[in-house]
């Protein structure tokens, strides 16, 4: 069973190893590309971790998976950057790390989670809806820069006081 640890600033090498892992497994679903991560200085990953919560799920001492959230001016936290490895997707790693930032989100008095889906992705797609998401209608390009990478779409959940 995977565990769940959030990461802190001297924690800046597990996730750059793990977000570069995501990058180039599923480089279509992120609006970054592996590259443009690679050059990042230190400095740039522990500064991108001091600006955003960010969990990592580990089993047998091997990163399997990630996600982060940010709050948002209006107190909503955004779901971001999840991934989990293609050895351990299917286990409940997903689960863990969503009920990481829904229970992190809470506990901060957070009620609105938001997270962006690109379209086609249905697996992921049905897992947030397991989590209480639901689509609300908007839509936005994956890359500004580079219209074809497709569109995503967005996805709500809000829990009732």
């Amino acid at each position: 069973m995977a565990e769940i640890a959030r990461l802190c600033e001297r924690d800046w090498p597990i996730y750059r190893d793990v977000r570069l892992a995501s990058l180039a497994d599923s480089p279509s679903a992120f609006g970054s590309r592996v590259a443009e991560e690679r050059d990042r200085t230190d400095a740039d990953w522990r500064a991108r971790l001091a600006a955003r919560t960010q969990f990592v799920a580990r089993e047998r001492g091997r990163s399997v998976g990630t996600v982060g959230s940010l709050i948002e001016e209006d107190g909503t936290v955004e779901l971001v950057s999840m991934w989990v490895a293609p050895d351990a997707r299917g286990t409940g790693v997903a689960d863990l790390l969503i009920d990481a930032v829904v229970t992190d989100a809470q506990g901060r008095g957070c009620r609105r989670i938001a997270l962006w889906v690109a379209v086609g992705n249905e697996p992921a797609e049905r897992l947030y809806a397991r989590h209480s998401f639901e689509r609300t209608g908007r839509t936005q390009p994956i890359d500004d820069d580079d219209p074809a990478r497709g569109v995503e779409f967005e996805m709500t959940r809000v829990d009732r006081p």
